[in-house]
């Protein structure tokens, strides 16, 4: 069974333990020892989860599978009818039980119960995370633009920017 449970303030220590296990295995082929541990410190250091949650508008909810946290899903309204899902992340070996599909399919239900229809769903993704960009490409999502993104320390997101109109 998957449960999706709306996060708060104080459940930034299980999202912090969460990413420690998930983000560096997502990006360890792709992204540098030093990047990664950078990019860890600049978003999911307690005091940066605090500041998403309260000042940011990032709406996190921790996904349960099983009873067990498994992964993360963060949203955040960034105009009237534009919401960019910040987050997506699952454990690693839980792929192929269809909890990543139903993480998405979760972003898309919440936008449409909190938003003026249609809107737009954009996301950043990896340029080099070929397995993630075919899953959103297959989610109905399609590239709209590209970027390299200066993200401190002389460290870049080099990502495509996927879009799916939500109605």
């Amino acid at each position: 069974m998957i449960v999706f449970r709306k996060a708060g303030v104080e459940d930034t220590p299980l999202i912090e333990e969460l990413a420690q296990e998930i983000f560096p295995a997502t990006y360890k082929e792709m992204l540098s020892e030093g990047q990664i541990e950078f990019m860890m410190d600049w978003m999911y250091s307690q005091e940066n989860l605090r500041r998403q949650i309260l000042e940011d508008g990032h709406i996190y909810h921790i996904v349960y599978y099983e009873g067990k946290p498994v992964g993360y899903v963060s949203l955040q309204q960034q105009g009237e009818r534009l919401w960019h899902l910040q987050k997506i992340y699952l454990k690693p070996g839980m792929q192929g039980k269809a909890v990543g599909k139903k993480m998405f399919l979760f972003a898309l239900e919440y936008i449409r119960a909190n938003s003026l229809l249609p809107c737009t769903m954009e996301l950043n993704v990896n340029r080099d995370n070929v397995k993630a960009w075919q899953f959103y490409e297959h989610m109905g999502m399609h590239k709209a633009s590209q970027g390299d993104f200066p993200i401190g320390n002389g460290y870049y997101m080099n990502d495509y920017i996927m879009a799916l109109e939500v109605k």
